[in-house]
């Protein structure tokens, strides 16, 4: 497993485009984002006892969270991914899915996971079937990312974070979803391997407040259990 450095903030459209401008003249676009941008809808798991999710708000430094990932909301790229936590490190493990097996998973036939060759296929099943994982919340944004060989440094700003509730699978059209962050806020990640450049390192918010913990996860699933509660409350 490869571990990367990952720091994020919470910031505002103003703070974005004075920090795109530095970005502009040192990284460069994403060659697979379309006219710099992409769509990203992920479908998170949690267990019986929510730990992923409960992990997050007790700040444990070691935990993991699953989830199924698509890109522009076509079925071309289908991914099963673990996200591994340690203190401030990151790693993802991963493969590939094809929208057949999407939709077993879905409909909770996941015993193909066994005869696949990629160990977070395994690790998968084995969590499903003991923990009880099920689909916790989808998580939808736009991605407007930034790279840089040097220091393998990846920056990325998360516009127009909206969660679902995952009454219904990926691809349907009838999935409602709703705002997760106050409006003209978004989210800044920057992840890196080996060292973050001097030049990265004086395009970073410079206000040591910014700096932030925020999960789009836990900001998606805190969305989704209000309405959930407030539904509850209207019956």
């Amino acid at each position: 497993m490869r571990f990367r450095h990952e720091l994020k903030y919470l910031i505002n459209e103003g703070d974005a485009a004075l920090i795109r401008q530095r970005l502009d003249a040192a990284l460069q676009p994403d060659a697979h984002a379309l006219n710099g941008r992409y769509h990203i809808r992920s479908l998170y798991f949690d267990d019986y006892y929510d730990t992923a999710y409960l992990d997050k708000l007790g700040g444990f430094g070691d935990r993991r969270k699953y989830r199924i990932r698509i890109y522009n909301l076509s079925d071309q790229v289908i991914r099963l991914e673990c996200k591994i936590k340690r203190d401030s490190y990151i790693c993802k493990l991963s493969a590939p899915l094809t929208r057949e097996e999407l939709d077993g998973i879905w409909a909770g036939r996941c015993g193909f996971l066994l005869e696949r060759p990629e160990p977070v296929c395994r690790q998968f099943y084995y969590e499903h079937t003991a923990r009880v994982l099920r689909p916790r919340v989808y998580v939808d944004y736009e991605r407007e990312p930034y790279v840089l060989e040097a220091g393998d440094v990846r920056v990325t700003f998360d516009r127009d974070v909206r969660a679902a509730y995952p009454g219904r699978p990926m691809f349907d059209g009838d999935l409602f979803f709703t705002h997760a962050l106050e409006p003209g806020k978004l989210v800044m990640e920057v992840k890196y391997t080996e060292f973050l450049p001097k030049l990265v390192q004086q395009i970073l918010p410079p206000r040591a407040a910014e700096r932030s913990a925020v999960s789009k996860y836990t900001l998606c699933c805190d969305r989704v259990n209000h309405l959930t509660a407030k539904n509850f409350q209207t019956v």
